[in-house]
């Protein structure tokens, strides 16, 4: 489903309004937006999880598109939004991207707007997987160091360059045996990370970042691969994982550094609610399930963090609080009342 978004077929005539546009067409902000954007410190970036979806008319489009349309035309018009200044390019887990397709959405956004891009699954998943997810046999190239830089690392730091803000590596939940092995893991982990060359003559705001979908990973030597390499945790805020107030330690223990956090779907739903999240909310236009705590706690790590003038990079989910833009608005508000 993901990749069909993408494939180069026209869209069926007629099946959604403005769908042969290309040309898509932001909101007007209203003042308010505006006001907040203002406000907000420049070292904060808040965006979303992709951008390709039709429910978001009258919230970021000016219109109804669709998916494909949004797909292939629509980030010009989301990076024009006063509170999206960075996005989640989420495709690339699924197939590596190429420089042209990184340099192609460099060119459409704002000099001043950076990326969060995940690493692909080859290079992520302990496990190659059939369409439906089912694990089929153990994956050769999870956590190899030539298949992270060929297909990740060079492609998105040469297409993006200044314009990449953090590489996530985010590593897919182990198969339940191999989570007896975490130090054997954290190794093997931290070898390809410090064998990654510094690239901050290229992208000054870049950082590498990992996320875990396992707490197992959640050791001092987890801490100290990072540290080490100079990398930094991205703060996952999924059903799989403890909730914010229990992830805390980790950055505490890498600061001074940047933030990096990708909120993902509401506790809610369990570890395994993505899709029952995705049914429930879409069309992804109204806050179906506010997470009051999770917001007030991740409000505080974004203030405390810029405030010691380090960068920070939050993209939220559809699945998170029902509407991403409308948790972007929500923690705007929360961040400027601060």
């Amino acid at each position: 489903m993901q990749e069909s978004l993408f494939d180069d077929k026209s869209d069926d005539a007629g099946s959604v309004l403005r769908s042969s546009v290309k040309d898509v067409v932001p909101i007007v902000a209203p003042p308010e937006i505006t006001e907040l954007a203002c406000s907000l410190p420049k070292n904060i970036r808040l965006g979303t999880s992709s951008w390709h979806y039709p429910g978001w008319a009258g919230l970021v489009w000016d219109g109804e598109y669709s998916e494909s349309t949004l797909s292939r035309h629509g980030l010009s018009a989301y990076s024009r939004h006063a509170l999206f200044r960075t996005v989640s390019i989420d495709r690339g887990f699924y197939r590596p991207l190429s420089v042209a397709q990184f340099a192609g959405y460099a060119s459409q956004v704002p000099e001043d707007f950076r990326f969060v891009v995940k690493a692909p699954s080859v290079v992520t998943d302990a496990l190659v997987r059939d369409e439906t997810g089912k694990g089929m046999r153990v994956n050769a190239e999870f956590l190899n160091l030539e298949a992270a830089l060929t297909l990740f690392v060079e492609p998105a730091l040469e297409g993006l360059g200044q314009k990449l803000g953090a590489l996530v590596f985010q590593i897919s939940p182990l198969p339940s045996k191999w989570l007896n092995h975490m130090p054997k893991l954290i190794d093997q982990l931290s070898r390809l990370l410090t064998a990654i060359p510094t690239f901050k003559a290229h992208a000054p705001d870049a950082v590498v970042a990992v996320e875990v979908r396992d707490p197992q990973w959640l050791t001092a030597a987890f801490v100290d691969a990072l540290g080490r390499a100079g990398a930094t945790y991205c703060m996952g805020l999924h059903a799989k994982m403890p909730r914010i107030a229990e992830q805390l330690p980790i950055l505490r223990a890498l600061w001074p550094g940047p933030l990096v956090c990708r909120w993902n779907l509401n506790p809610l739903h369990g570890a395994y609610g993505y899709e029952s999240a995705k049914n429930l909310y879409s069309p992804f236009d109204k806050l179906r399930d506010p997470d009051e705590e999770t917001r007030a706690m991740l409000t505080k790590v974004i203030t405390g963090t810029a405030g010691a003038g380090e960068n920070v990079y939050v993209t939220v989910s559809n699945k998170a609080e029902g509407s991403a833009p409308l948790s972007v608005i929500e923690l705007s508000r929360a961040i400027c009342k601060l």
